[in-house]
């Protein structure tokens, strides 16, 4: 069996972890050493970035083997070294080891693992529900979704011009936080606005963040809001699932396509953070689910994000905007998805600290929806593991096959863009990858942006 002390730092080996349960805390402040920026002077080796990867890694070695000693030993050093009250790498370590004590303690009969994971029950539980002034606030603190809002936007105003009217499908995370930005823009065209027709999935799990209104009740608002900027606004909600690739979506979606004849009617496609819960090819194969009405060729090799992205191109849309984030949590080893994980969602920890105090409701309610992601990803396998993110150019390859082509971002776009950065702390950075917009923090890559027409 391998010896604790073989996985440990420079003389952390030397503490027993169960005497470092008295170790002071204060000392172990580090700073991140990322790639290209300068670290500040450590003032804890215990708790260097590095340091804190490795033994999480290890720990998740050890869960994965079944040595629950070895698993407890790692467990106590992470918990002394990694506060979630400290510096952004300490507050993701934390959130990285509750996921992991969790998931240890469902696997293994070791009481004292079960104690940890009571006392850090609370990881996975975002379960605030946003009144519409609360989300709207919530959205606005980082341009993490208002990057895709801008950057969709301004593709879609640009692919709708001239058509009399629009019929907009919204694939959103952030309950149509994006829509009335839209609506205010296609208020003001030239040659005046539109009929709108809005559809929006309902999807039937519930995912952070959450809205403590029906989608009903917010169709109702957001009917006002377009009546009151001079738009006709129809609005429809259909209930679906991620689980099934949004399967009665899309069929509905083409019996209506079936009896509309209407040539100035455009399609739009608006993906919004949402299409990464689509069940991929690790977690399960085309079945007798999708209808049989569904004219998409399967075959075993297919997942639901091919045969959806398939359907949709079926429908032959105007415009299809896809936005997410650009990191790679599909891999069925635990620690692949820990070490992406680690490497990845640093960046919304240490984001925060450059604008929101700690304590405030608004930090509380952004980091509770990390940490539900943390263990989900962490924590949870087969169909309950939902957070299944992929790197963009893995979207841009399935979009690809899916028969799109890729179209770029006007210059106006960008420099709307750019604009709705400049609101926001420094850090934030914009480029081009090709016809894409990715969005990045201190140089990494965070969000991506990509507007795609049949081919």
């Amino acid at each position: 069996m391998m010896q604790f002390s073989e996985i440990l730092p420079p003389t952390l080996h030397q503490i027993s972890p169960f005497a470092s349960l008295t170790m002071n805390k204060n000392h172990l402040l580090p700073a991140r050493p990322w790639p290209g920026f300068p670290a500040l002077k450590s003032l804890g080796r215990f708790s260097n970035a590095n340091y804190m990867e490795q033994l999480l890694v290890h720990c998740a070695n050890a869960i994965e083997s079944n040595d629950a000693t070895l698993t407890q030993q790692i467990l106590w050093v992470l918990n002394n070294i990694a506060s979630p009250e400290g510096d952004s790498n300490q507050r993701l370590t934390s959130a990285i080891l509750r996921a992991l004590i969790g998931r240890a303690a469902r696997s293994g009969s070791s009481k004292m693992l079960s104690a940890m994971a009571n006392v850090h029950s609370n990881i996975a539980k975002s379960t605030h529900k946003f009144s519409i002034i609360e989300l709207a606030s919530f959205v606005d603190i980082t341009p993490w979704h208002r990057f895709g809002f801008t950057a969709a936007n301004a593709a879609i105003l640009e692919a709708v011009e001239g058509y009399s009217i629009i019929h907009i499908v919204d694939l959103g995370l952030t309950h149509c936080m994006q829509i009335p930005t839209l609506i205010e823009a296609i208020a003001t065209r030239l040659e005046g606005p539109p009929l709108v027709k809005l559809t929006v999935a309902g999807a039937t799990e519930d995912l952070p963040p959450m809205l403590d209104l029906s989608y009903e009740e917010l169709g109702t608002k957001l009917v006002n809001f377009a009546r009151s900027r001079n738009v006709t606004m129809e609005f429809r909600v259909i209930p679906s699932s991620f689980s099934d690739g949004f399967a009665s979506l899309i069929e509905q979606l083409r019996m209506q396509q079936l009896v509309n004849t209407d040539k100035n009617e455009a399609l739009v496609i608006n993906c919004h953070m949402l299409l990464h819960y689509l069940p991929d090819e690790t977690l399960s194969i085309v079945s007798t689910v999708i209808p049989t009405s569904f004219s998409v060729e399967t075959s075993t090799s297919s997942s639901f994000r091919t045969t959806f992205l398939k359907g949709l191109r079926d429908l032959d849309p105007t415009i299809v905007v896809v936005v997410d984030e650009d990191a790679d949590f599909t891999s069925n080893s635990l620690v692949s998805r820990l070490e992406s994980a680690f490497n990845y969602l640093w960046i919304p920890y240490d984001a925060v600290d450059a604008f929101l105090p700690r304590g405030s409701k608004q930090r509380l309610w952004y980091e509770d929806a990390i940490c539900w992601k943390i263990d989900n990803v962490i924590a949870h396998e087969g169909v309950q593991r939902v957070e299944r993110l992929e790197q963009k150019s893995r979207w841009v390859q399935r979009m690809t096959n899916a028969n799109f082509r890729a179209v770029g971002f006007i210059e106006e776009g960008v420099s709307d863009v750019k604009s709705m950065l400049d609101e926001h702390a420094a850090g934030w950075g914009l480029k081009r990858e090709e016809d894409h917009l990715v969005l990045t923090w201190k140089g990494h890559n965070v969000v991506f942006a990509t507007a795609w027409v049949a081919n």
